[in-house]
């Protein structure tokens, strides 16, 4: 990439694709966007200088040189058109990081979930340790003050598998955290989605580490499939097979503290700001990492205890005549047990209501059965309108369909955000906890319940 070269981002609003449009304007090249919606990463796009259009029109491409695309484009998008008639080359979202990275000694996060969580520490371990990381990641990271930004030699990326599109990547350091099936949308099937992640392992460049988690079957299962004695294999995990060694695990109410033992034999006490065994297990998924970069696993326990975590994972919101206001990013069964768990060892006497807002029809087909069990730790529960993202409604697993099936807790269907906030709020009393559950923008109940709105 060059100054003399022109790029247009298209649904510049999502995460990943603002992420690209931040390291190319810190690298100087012209960058504008569009997208369908003004979000607030639009808005602090637009205060970096990167301008940004709402709607997609075939005159973007206008004196562009390269297009760039989301994956929700579809091929036949006008703009797609207009760009091929032009001769202008068009980049996926994948391909366009993959050429951003080429360079870099890269940290490749993958994993159904805990990507965003570990990639962001990883980050703020090597930058805490007196490195400059290049980092691209999944969410907005408390710690770091922004999802990527370009750096030096070092490079963490959340290493995103819808699409393949980890499989764009030759990490020289990969972490896969689980492997759980997501995303059948596009996989179709359980053994197509974990067979990408045995491709992801074989990816890693011959001398390089791997980092799995030795209590998940399917990060096993994948690291043994890819069948690599030509790289260093680091697992870690409570499992007495794991190479990095949790143990000692005290939950408290502010967090929680563990050992984790090194490959070395040295045990180290950690403290942290985030509660849960999931969050321990990134931590050591984090600090392996980091020792492969070179960062003494020591230097990582004061990092740790500041950790404040990404946005949107647990986060405080704010407070409203004693209810309290959570918000949370989980949107699969497994994401919002660890959620709930958590939640509840942060509030143990506080009534949990929950209002979730569930991500695409298909998630809510293919994953039916785990929705309906998954809330243990709730009081009560608003299922709120389907995020549709890129899909149309399916016939009998929409959002009202799932609220009527759920039996534990007590749940009720809102068909809009307002609704929602009135539920929550009408059987909310001083002491009780609202927690927003789910990967679209459901977070926007808790803000109207903030600015009292019901």
């Amino acid at each position: 990439m060059s100054e003399q070269q022109a790029v247009h981002v298209m649904g510049i609003g999502g995460i990943h694709m603002s992420a690209i449009a931040l390291l190319l304007h810190e690298r100087g090249v012209p960058v504008s966007g569009c997208d369908l919606q003004t979000t607030q990463l639009i808005e602090r796009l637009a205060a970096r200088g990167i301008p940004v259009t709402q709607g997609h029109d075939p005159s973007h491409v206008e004196g562009v040189t390269m297009l760039v695309r989301t994956a929700a484009v579809p091929d036949d998008h006008p703009e797609i058109a207009a760009a091929s008639r032009r001769g202008i080359p068009v980049r996926g979202r994948a391909e366009m990081v993959a050429e951003l990275i080429a360079g870099k000694r890269v940290a490749a996060v993958a994993g159904s979930h805990g990507k965003t969580t570990t990639s962001s520490l990883l980050a703020f371990l090597l930058r805490q340790a007196g490195r400059t990381p290049m980092y691209l990641l999944g969410g907005e990271s408390r710690d770091l003050g922004s999802h990527a930004a370009w750096g030096g030699p070092e490079c963490v990326v959340e290493a995103d598998e819808y699409k393949n599109a980890f499989l764009a990547y030759e990490p020289a350091v990969a972490v896969v955290t689980n492997v759980e099936p997501d995303h059948l949308d596009f996989f179709r099937t359980e053994a197509a989605y974990r067979e990408a992640f045995t491709a992801f392992v074989r990816r890693v460049q011959p001398g390089g580490t791997l980092i799995w988690c030795a209590d998940d079957p399917g990060a096993r299962a994948a690291v043994e499939a890819a069948g690599r004695a030509d790289i260093a294999s680091e697992a870690y995990g409570f499992d007495p097979s794991a190479r990095w060694q949790i143990g000692a695990f005290r939950p408290e109410p502010t967090g929680a503290r563990f050992t984790l033992t090194t490959p070395a034999g040295e045990r180290i006490d950690f403290t942290c700001r985030i509660p849960g065994e999931h969050f321990a297990r990134n931590v050591a998924a984090a600090v392996a990492a980091a020792a492969a970069f070179g960062v003494d696993p020591r230097e990582c326990v004061a990092s740790v205890a500041a950790f404040a975590g990404a946005k949107r994972r647990l986060e405080l919101l704010g407070e409203r005549d004693g209810v309290r206001i959570v918000d949370d990013y989980a949107h699969h069964p497994a994401e919002v047990r660890a959620t709930l768990t958590a939640a509840r060892r942060m509030f143990p006497n506080a009534k949990l209501i929950g209002v979730h807002q569930p991500h695409t029809y298909s998630r809510i087909a293919y994953l039916w059965e785990s929705w309906l069990d998954c809330w243990d730790g709730l009081d009560l529960l608003v299922v709120l309108e389907t995020y549709a993202a890129r899909e149309q409604p399916r016939p009998g697993r929409g959002a009202r369909d799932l609220a009527a099936a759920i039996r534990r807790p007590p749940a009720h269907y809102a068909p809009d955000f307002e609704t929602a906030a009135k539920l929550a709020w009408s059987v909310a009393r001083p002491g009780d906890v609202i927690l927003t559950i789910g990967a679209g923008d459901v977070f926007e109940v808790g803000r109207r319940i903030l600015e009292g709105a019901p």
